[in-house]
Formats: structure tokens, C-alpha cells, sequence
């Protein structure tokens, strides 16, 4: 991997992560298209993931230092059931993480035409969200717990994780921008994770990183960092905005074309 094709995935990852439109799906067909080595893309996609999280952290420094402060607390806190409502809904995630990951890569890595299928059903489930009446209620455990499903299922390329979870946080009645902040922070454990299991993936085997660069490892970091740091701050206010219908567009229209072009 060369550092233009780090610099176009890094900013293919980090503007994806955030906006409704799978950064999974756009990767695999980034990378289809670029003819990029897998070993390189497993190692990039541990960059990527490092960078995005950072930017997670910056655009929400706030809210999550006051959750540090109320989870120290000695009595029980409002920022402890918030976390405790995060921690719940990375469950299905999890399981599904270390059960299947590995799995559902091999099977659907490349498979654009799935993907493209995928991209549909994304674009399904966010048009709901256009016709349905949110309640501006809170994020209840259960409705942690369905949000926290939703993201699993997200494990699929072209399902995308922004997008599922908080269409079925709208879809469930939580309040617009409530639903956008815990599908962002909820990200932030499952994006560490997977940062985690790629790097105990290198210390295993360093010959994964095949033959990408020092400098295109730069570049797609910073890439992914500053295009995931604008695409969290412009998806918070497209769902204040109530406009994740033109996200449903887009989608409909990338997925006939990856399906027809790869049939």
C-alpha cells in the first residue's frame, strides 16, 4: 500500500465511521478498487481504528470526563448508570466480536455484491427513521440493550454501525441528539477493542504488514483522525437536523451500483 492509497482509505475510514453509510462497505470496495493486499489492510485497519477513536475522544472530551468523574464517585451517580447503560449494550457486540469476527471476514471480505445488498438494507432501515415520530424519551437499559444488537448485526460489511444504531435509538423514541451521543460513545469500546485484538494480531505474526510504508502508516492516521474528527461533529448535527434520509439515498443508489457492477 502506497501513501495515496493510504491517504484515499484513511479518509474513506474516518468520514464512514461517523456518517450512516458503513465505513466497512466502503473500505472493502476502496480497497477492491485499489487492489490493496489484505496483510496490508489488516494493519491499516489498526491505524484507522486508533485514529477514529482519538477523534471520538477529542469531539467528546467533555461529556466522557464527566462520566470519569461520576463513575469515581463514591454513591451511585447518574454519569454510573450511563456508563453501566454503555457497558450493557457492548455485550452483543462482544460476543458476536469473539465468536464471529474472524469468520464473517473471511466469508464476506471482497464480496461486493453482498455488500452492496447490505448498503440496501442500511438505506431500509435509516428511511424508517424519516417517517417515524421520536418521543425525545432517554436511553433506557432495554433500549441500551436493542441499540447494543444493533450494533452487532453492524459486524456485517455494508451494515453500518453509526447508522443502525442510532436509526433504532430513533426508531425506539430516544431524543435525536441523546441518540446520536451514546451511539458515538458506545463506539468507543468496541473500536478500542478491535484496535486491541488486530495488535495482539501483529505481535503473533509482525509479517502481516506486508508491504505498506512507515510514511502511508502516517498518512492514513492522520487522514482517518481529521476526517473522522469533521464527519462526528457534521453527523451530530444531520440527526439534530433530521436529514439521515438523504444518507438512505445515497445508499440505495451505491448499492444497485455495486450490485450490478460486481454481479
Amino acid at each position: 500500500m502506497g501513501i495515496i492509497e493510504a491517504l484515499i482509505l484513511g479518509l474513506i475510514q474516518g468520514f464512514t465511521e461517523f456518517l450512516p453509510i458503513s465505513s466497512s462497505g466502503h473500505i472493502e470496495i476502496g480497497t477492491y478498487i485499489l487492489n490493496v493486499e489484505p496483510e496490508d489492510n489488516l494493519i491499516f485497519q489498526l491505524i484507522v481504528h486508533a485514529a477514529t477513536t482519538l477523534s471520538t475522544i477529542i469531539v467528546f472530551r467533555k461529556d466522557i470526563a464527566d462520566l470519569f468523574k461520576g463513575v469515581f464517585t463514591t454513591e451511585w451517580s447518574e454519569s454510573k448508570t450511563y456508563v453501566s447503560k454503555l457497558v450493557l449494550s457492548a455485550i452483543p457486540l462482544a460476543i458476536i466480536g469473539f465468536t464471529l469476527e474472524d469468520y464473517i471476514e473471511e466469508v464476506f471480505a471482497g464480496r461486493v455484491f453482498f455488500i452492496g445488498f447490505m448498503f440496501l438494507l442500511t438505506a431500509l432501515l435509516l428511511a424508517m427513521t424519516h417517517f417515524s415520530k421520536g418521543k425525545g424519551t432517554d436511553v433506557t437499559y432495554g433500549k441500551a440493550m436493542l441499540i447494543g444488537c444493533a450494533q452487532a448485526i453492524a459486524l456485517l460489511p455494508g451494515i453500518s454501525r453509526s447508522g443502525t444504531t442510532i436509526a433504532t435509538a430513533l426508531l425506539v423514541g430516544v431524543d435525536k441528539y441523546k441518540a446520536t451521543r451514546f451511539s458515538f460513545l458506545m463506539i468507543l469500546m468496541p473500536l478500542v477493542g478491535a484496535s486491541l485484538l488486530k495488535f495482539l494480531k501483529y505481535l503473533q505474526d509482525p509479517t502481516i504488514t506486508g508491504n505498506i510504508s512507515g510514511a502511508a502508516i502516517i498518512t492514513g492516521f492522520v487522514a482517518a483522525f481529521i476526517s473522522g474528527w469533521i464527519s462526528c461533529v457534521w453527523m451530530i448535527n444531520i440527526v439534530k437536523r433530521g436529514k439521515l434520509i438523504y444518507f438512505s439515498a445515497y445508499l440505495v443508489v451505491v448499492g444497485i451500483i455495486a450490485i450490478i457492477t460486481f454481479l
